[in-house]
């Protein structure tokens, strides 16, 4: 009687590369359309991201005695910077797009074993690490209606980001939905009150009319994207639908028992990058958990952190934030939320075996 030498395996033809290109497809319609809302200056942050992240990369990669063009090809440094820029205030200088490839790329990523060894989403903790060094370019957000009227030309562009602008033109500068709800709440003005004043209106929200950063444009191109990948079968649905659960269901609880304190489920869906985490952060497939039950566990701990750091914390936006948490927990989650063996249950008791019928 024959042996088995080893178990049953799941092949796929899928390569990196294919699965990096249908990502960047997908981000490609919310990114045009930041650009069409910010200018010059928000293309050339964009680019000047992607040109210095594979600098970055080939320059560790020969450091470290790897395949440079395998492994730039992979596109896997492209779709970290292009995260990368999407998570900049629009008009952010071009030191910030350095300092945050380089944080990314060597640090978070090269620095960890490269591709599928680093603990953190690279984008994600560079981010946390930018605030917290520049809080002030971090957090100065451009008017998207003031660009509409009066937008700068590519020379005019190329100075805002290689010059920088010492303040901002009288109508450009504008606080974020979730900056100004926050600082409104402490002063204790009510909620309606505050998204009156804002002339507040979902569909602004959805179609990027608020200021905030290139991944905060359009919520609505965000999630056609997030569809795209699910339909293409990159991503799966299970972390997306978890972060989504995770903030909106604690938000419209605790908006229905003080309604003029939190803003509601819907609010906190459309605002800020929740979107851009859902499909594009939280499904990445090296930083989250391998079950299917444990990446539905770790987004819904990205979408409750995120509430409650934006509700309670000291920062309005908290994505970044939560999933930088709850990548630390992933091995733990996959500790305990383990994917049943094949001819066991989940205990881990035998399957019965039951005889087939024979005619």
């Amino acid at each position: 009687m024959n042996q088995p030498i080893h178990g049953p395996h799941a092949h796929s033809s899928a390569q990196l590369g294919a699965l990096m290109l249908q990502v960047m497809l997908a981000l490609a319609p919310a990114t045009l359309y930041s650009f069409w809302l910010y200018g010059w200056p928000a293309f050339n942050l964009w680019l000047l991201c992607l040109v210095l992240a594979l600098f970055w990369e080939a320059l560790f990669l020969a450091l470290f005695h790897k395949p440079v063009g395998a492994h730039l090809k992979d596109g896997s440094a492209t779709v970290t910077a292009w995260i990368m820029a999407l998570c900049l205030p629009p008009w952010a200088p071009w030191w910030l797009a350095v300092v945050g490839t380089f944080l990314a790329i060597a640090i978070i990523k090269q620095i960890f074993g490269g591709l599928g060894q680093n603990v953190f989403n690279p984008a994600m903790a560079a981010r946390v690490m930018l605030l917290i060094a520049f809080p002030v370019e971090m957090t100065t957000w451009i008017a998207p209606e003031a660009v509409a009227i009066s937008p700068p030309d590519i020379t005019s562009g190329l100075a805002i980001t290689f010059q920088g602008l010492s303040a901002l033109p009288d109508g450009y500068s504008g606080a974020t939905l979730l900056d100004a709800v926050k600082n409104q709440s402490a002063q204790g003005d009510p909620v309606s009150a505050t998204l009156s004043h804002l002339d507040y209106r979902p569909t602004d929200a959805i179609i990027g009319l608020r200021g905030g950063s290139l991944g905060e444009s359009t919520s609505a191109l965000l999630l056609l994207g997030g569809l795209y990948l699910l339909w293409r079968r990159v991503i799966t649905w299970q972390a997306p639908l978890g972060l989504l659960l995770g903030a909106a269901v604690p938000a419209a609880g605790l908006s229905l028992a003080a309604p003029e304190s939190y803003p509601g489920g819907v609010f906190h869906l459309l605002a800020g990058g929740l979107m851009l985490a859902a499909f594009f952060i939280v499904t990445d497939p090296v930083t989250a958990p391998i079950t299917a039950r444990g990446r539905f566990v770790f987004g819904l701990g990205c979408g409750l952190l995120t509430w409650l750091i934006r509700t309670f914390g000291n920062y309005p936006e908290g994505v970044a934030f939560a999933v930088m948490l709850m990548n630390s927990t992933v091995p733990l989650i996959d500790r305990y939320i383990k994917p049943r063996i094949y001819g066991r249950t989940r205990k881990g008791d035998p399957l019965p075996i039951t005889e087939g019928r024979t005619s």
